[in-house]
């Protein structure tokens, strides 16, 4: 070891005991009547390694005790410190890995309410077209269009960022959806009516080819004066077969007025149709036949200045437009 200058009591003689270095606290001395006295103080002991010199400190006992009960109370703190650090550690990784799901989780969210916000504002367009679709059918036969009562709350909007909640984004969103559900119910029960009603009109050409002569004022083929045409004159050669555009049951099947060899047939719904200057006939009165069934063949019988067929649709016993039934 070093030199060390005593500051406590030294002694020059080397010091006899187990190991020179050795710190070793002086016991009481005993009384004369052979009993020990009781330990006032504790004395530590430094000795060089050469043993020549003794360092000797005297600690009061309840110095001593108070150093060891510290030196207890700190192991026991640091220990209670160390475990509450390792707690601590543990909880702060799992709150990182915590707070990584949580941001997830809240991109998910964040991303489903921008959808249902999509989805809300394609609803809206999907309103507006349903409108579009009942209007040319009036009010009365729209969904509610015969009870217009309105209420109920208003949804929430977050006051912070102004914006709707995603749990009332959620019930606007399923509130279109069955909103707009039993529209199109009522549109395909509605479009079910109408197709039934479009398959008994006359939509189907007879024949095809030009039309030479319009429905309408038109220049007489036999005067130098106009007159009326009730129908429509589509070319075609002798012995074509004319089709019926729709169901309808035949009323007339021979000669009529001056359209000679003639068919007529009934549609209902106060619907008929003409078809005059036929070759012959494949139909009987009182017949009934589906659409697209031959009537007869074309030809230029009655008052005709050739091979052609006229087609004419009379609504409640007037002549109008074919044209405005021509689609198919």
């Amino acid at each position: 070891m070093g030199s060390l200058e005593p500051s406590l009591d030294t002694l020059s003689e080397p010091v006899t005991g187990p190991e020179a270095g050795s710190v070793q606290p002086q016991l009481a001395r005993p009384r004369a009547n052979g009993r020990w006295t009781g330990r006032k103080q504790f004395s530590l002991l430094i000795v060089r390694g050469d043993g020549s010199r003794v360092v000797r400190f005297n600690v009061p006992r309840p110095a001593a005790l108070a150093a060891i009960a510290g030196i207890a109370v700190a192991i026991t703190t640091f220990f209670t410190l160390l475990g509450d650090w390792v707690q601590l550690r543990k909880l702060t990784f799992e709150a990182r890995t915590f707070q990584q799901q949580i941001a997830e989780q809240q991109a998910t969210i964040d991303s489903f309410n921008r959808r249902v916000v999509e989805l809300r504002r394609e609803m809206a367009g999907w309103r507006e077209l349903h409108a579009r679709i009942w209007e040319p059918f009036g009010p009365e036969l729209q969904p509610g269009g015969r009870d217009r009562a309105i209420g109920g709350a208003a949804l929430r909007a977050d006051s912070k960022s102004g914006r709707l909640s995603p749990r009332d984004e959620l019930e606007g969103l399923a509130e279109n959806v069955a909103e707009q559900g039993e529209s199109l119910k009522a549109l395909d029960r509605l479009v079910t009516r109408a197709g039934k009603a479009l398959a008994a009109l006359p939509s189907r050409w007879p024949v095809r080819g030009a039309v030479n002569s319009e429905y309408g004022m038109r220049q007489s083929p036999w005067s130098q004066g106009t007159e009326f045409h009730s129908g429509i004159d589509i070319r075609s050669q002798h012995g074509t077969p004319v089709r019926a555009p729709a169901a309808g049951s035949v009323t007339v099947a021979g000669t009529y007025q001056e359209y000679g060899i003639t068919v007529i047939l009934d549609h209902g719904q106060d619907i008929k149709s003409l078809y005059g200057h036929l070759s012959r006939l494949n139909v009987k009165p009182g017949e009934r036949i589906e659409r697209g069934a031959v009537v007869g063949w074309s030809g230029n019988t009655g008052r005709s200045t050739g091979a052609h067929l006229h087609y004419e649709i009379m609504v409640k016993g007037q002549a109008v437009n074919p044209r405005a039934y021509l689609w198919d």
